[in-house]
């Protein structure tokens, strides 16, 4: 059997969440992304939710599905039931010594300068904004669960 590695492509990354409707309104409405589909397992209490930058999103839960995992830069949120009752932060953003590793998502912004400003206007927490160090060409967000979310320009 022979496969060719230079045919993959990276597809998704999975993040856990504790609120999904605070995730899905970040990551549509801050970040412009769009929600491709939605998965409940009530077997084993989760859902998923898949969301990319795509231009339009097909009417059919199957041709839904076939996007998702067809195209590269997806982000998969997974939403254990009953974590949004937990009280504070339950899940690891992987940048604190406890739980350190997974470090960050980056997304391609055409106008760093104005994108900052539009976070700063929607009250989006800064882990790093440009002023700030000696990087003055990318900031960092953060999401409502607390992951990093690198800003970078369009090169």
């Amino acid at each position: 059997m022979s496969t060719d590695p230079s045919k993959y492509v990276f597809n998704h990354t999975m993040i856990r969440v504790k609120d999904p409707q605070a995730s899905i309104k970040f990551y549509t409405e801050v970040l412009g992304m769009k929600l491709i589909t939605k998965s409940d397992f009530p077997n084993a209490k989760f859902t998923l939710y898949f969301l990319a930058y795509v231009d339009t999103i097909p009417e059919s839960d199957d041709e839904k599905r076939k996007l998702a995992f067809s195209i590269p830069g997806v982000l998969e949120l997974t939403h254990n039931w009953g974590t949004e009752n937990e009280e504070g932060q339950i899940y690891s953003n992987g940048n604190k010594e406890i739980g350190r590793g997974f470090g960050h998502t980056a997304i391609l912004v055409d106008d760093i300068q104005k994108a900052c400003e539009r976070f700063e206007s929607l009250d989006v927490k800064f882990i790093k904004r440009l002023t700030d160090g000696s990087m003055k060409h990318i900031a960092f967000i953060a999401d409502p669960d607390d992951y990093w979310v690198e800003v970078k320009f369009i090169q």
